[in-house]
This record gives structure tokens, C-alpha cells and sequence, in this order.
């Protein structure tokens, strides 16, 4: 009887670390504290929306502070990969550190789903699918919209760090296309807290508009200076800085400004026949009964869409392997890149084995800021 029951309750325990296996483990690095606080906040308080299993199996989220410091987001990633065992990557909320995190995902072969726009390659190397826009298509939106406003002499002022450069490089290629003249190049360091020198020389080039790059509450302060150093002409702003807090933050300073933005952003001014409308609305409605109106970010939006992509991609990889395995991984990595119009509150992904970007113009809209209000361009 004895030898029986033995046998019983090793099967037992057998059966309980099979069904503790089969749970979904995803690795979260997001900048918590430090100067991308801002952006990596929104995301944690997102997460709380998520449901507890997807496909049938349980889904655990472990989630780190990189403190918006690189070293500490690849520290994170490999504790990720080596006490956790992960079956995903999602994060970081700020640019350098999903640049940094980009090369472990790749070594790992475990995707990552990057919550900050981060240039990718595509093929067989490349593990890493931004969820946010590429800086590309949203610059070639700005552009455009300067030249219907008259624009051809634009004064960059934006981040020096890995955000700044890449809108920078986009600026230009867009600006060439679309026939503008970048009159002055002005940087500066997400932290600063002013920027006098940066504003004055932008203005005495003369531009016929400034173009901002910064992101989150921090992109309020440029915006400040200028109208503090007296330019009243236009300022466009980008869609890192398109949340309610550069409002907050900014106040009247901040009416006029003009910026492209994911259509979670006005959900509820979208055209009724968007397909994105059902999915960024039911987002929007559930953050909102939790934080109060008025308190969605794209950033946060970021978080539900990597819920919205798991979903489509989980019970194809789950035919084929069980969590915690290097086969499942790759499974995860191959729904990705199959799966057509995946619908995000940002957009529509379709990411193929060459291609981990996936946006096309349906994940843009232009954004006016007015009477302390985000609306719609039509």
C-alpha cells in the first residue's frame, strides 16, 4: 500500500512540474525609474490589464527596471535568459536600451518584442519586432504635412542619444524627398532642463518651423524654451512625445504644436469603419476605468498591443511545442512572421521572415494640440 501511494504521489509531482513547465514565461525590462520613466510607467500600469492565461496557459510576467540605463537592460536580459528561462523578451520602453537588449534576443534566439522604435533588419539573425512605429514612417508624415503648411526652412532641435539620431537621419532622408532645408541641428540630453543656447541659435537660423525630438513630458521643455526665447511660428513635435503628459507638463505652451501619433492616441475620433477603432477603444476604455480620464499614453497602448500579438501567435507556436523549450521559441518567432494583419491599437502588423517592421500607413495619424486637447487631422 505503502509502495503504491509512493507511486502515487510521484506521479503527482511528475503531473504539477509538467503543468508549472507549461507556464509562458516573459521577461519585461522597462525603464521604471530614471529620465525614460515617463515612457516604461505606462507600460507597467498596462500590464495590469492583461488576462491571466492566453491560449489555455498561464502567462508569468517578471518584470525589471533598467533604471533607463543600457548596461542595466542587458544585465536584465541575460538574468532573463539564465534564472528565468523566458520564452520571450518584452521591452524596453526607451530606444538604447531595446538597441541594447537587440544583440542578447539575437544570441538567445528568444524573440523580442520592443516596446520603442528601433531600426531592424529583418532575416534570420534578427529576433527583435518593434511594436511602435518606425521613426521612417512617421517622419515622412511630418514631412509632408510641413510641406501642405507652407514649410521649407526647418530647425531641428532634438535627444542626442539613440531616439534623436535616428529621427535625425529619417528627417533628412524625408526632408530631401519632400524638398524642406534643414536650416540648423541643435541636440541636447534627455535630462537637461533647459536648453537657452540650443533655442537661440535654432531661432536665429531663421527657419520657417522647428521640429522637436524628444519623448515623453520630457519634449515639453524645447517646446518652452522657444516660446520663452519669443518664436511663435510653428513646432512640430514627434510620436515620442505624444502623450498626456507633455500637455501637463507644457500647458498653454504647448497649443499649436503639430505631431504624427498611433491612433490609440484619439480613439474615439477615428472613423467609424477603422478597423483599428474596436481594438484601440477597448484598450482606452479599460486603461481609463483603472487610471482616470484623459490617462492613455502610447506608450501604455504598447503593452496591450504585445497582449494582442501574443494572442494571434501563442496557440499557432503551442501546436508545435511546449513552453520552455528552444522549439517553442522558434515557434513563437514563426507565427510571427506568417500571421497577416494582426490588428494593434497602434495599427496592422504584417511581419515577414525579411521584415520585422510590419506598419504601413495605417498606423499614423497627424495630431494638433489645441486647448490643451490632442485632435485629430483630417
Amino acid at each position: 500500500m505503502k509502495h503504491t501511494i509512493r507511486i502515487t504521489l510521484v506521479a503527482a509531482l511528475l503531473a504539477l512540474a509538467g503543468a508549472a513547465q507549461a507556464d509562458i514565461h516573459i521577461g519585461v525590462n522597462l525603464s521604471l525609474t530614471g529620465p525614460l520613466s515617463s515612457l516604461g510607467l505606462p507600460v507597467k500600469s498596462s500590464l495590469e490589464l492583461w488576462p491571466e492565461r492566453i491560449a489555455g496557459e498561464k502567462i508569468k510576467l517578471i518584470v525589471l527596471d533598467d533604471a533607463s540605463d543600457t548596461i542595466s537592460a542587458v544585465k536584465n536580459t541575460r538574468r532573463f535568459i539564465t534564472e528565468s528561462q523566458v520564452d520571450l523578451l518584452l521591452g524596453s520602453s526607451g530606444v538604447p536600451a531595446v538597441l541594447a537588449m537587440a544583440p542578447v534576443a539575437a544570441e538567445t534566439h528568444t524573440v523580442q518584442l520592443a516596446l520603442a522604435p528601433a531600426p531592424r533588419t529583418g532575416g534570420k539573425d534578427d529576433w527583435t519586432f518593434p511594436l511602435p512605429q518606425p521613426v521612417s514612417l512617421m517622419s515622412d508624415a511630418v514631412a509632408k504635412r510641413m510641406v501642405a503648411d507652407k514649410v521649407k526652412k526647418v530647425a531641428f532641435l532634438g535627444w542626442n542619444e539613440g531616439y534623436g539620431e535616428m529621427w535625425l537621419q529619417a528627417f533628412t532622408a524625408s526632408a530631401k524627398k519632400a524638398g524642406l532645408e534643414i536650416v540648423s541641428t541643435e541636440r541636447f540630453a534627455p535630462p537637461d532642463t533647459a536648453i537657452t543656447s540650443q533655442a537661440l541659435r535654432a531661432v536665429a537660423a531663421k527657419p520657417d518651423a522647428v521640429l522637436i525630438v524628444g519623448a515623453g513630458s520630457a519634449a515639453a521643455m524645447p517646446q518652452i524654451n522657444l516660446r520663452e526665447r519669443g518664436w511663435s511660428g510653428p513646432i512640430y513635435q514627434t510620436h515620442g512625445a505624444a502623450s498626456p503628459d507633455l500637455i501637463r507638463v507644457g500647458g498653454k505652451a504647448m497649443n499649436g504644436a503639430i505631431l504624427p501619433a498611433g491612433p490609440v492616441l484619439v480613439a474615439e475620433q477615428l472613423a467609424a469603419n477603422n478597423p483599428i477603432k474596436p481594438v484601440a477603444t477597448e484598450y482606452v476604455t479599460a486603461f481609463e476605468k483603472l487610471h482616470g480620464a484623459n490617462s492613455r499614453t502610447q506608450f501604455g497602448a504598447h503593452a496591450n498591443d504585445a497582449l494582442k500579438v501574443l494572442q494571434r501567435i501563442v496557440p499557432l507556436a503551442l501546436k508545435k511545442a511546449k513552453p520552455g523549450s528552444p522549439e517553442f521559441r522558434q515557434a513563437l518567432r514563426d507565427a510571427l512572421e506568417s500571421e497577416k494583419d494582426i490588428v494593434i491599437s497602434h495599427g496592422v502588423l504584417n511581419f515577414t521572415p525579411t521584415d520585422h517592421i510590419g506598419f504601413d500607413e495605417r498606423g499614423v495619424v497627424m495630431l494638433k494640440i489645441e486647448g490643451g486637447q490632442f485632435v485629430l487631422q483630417r
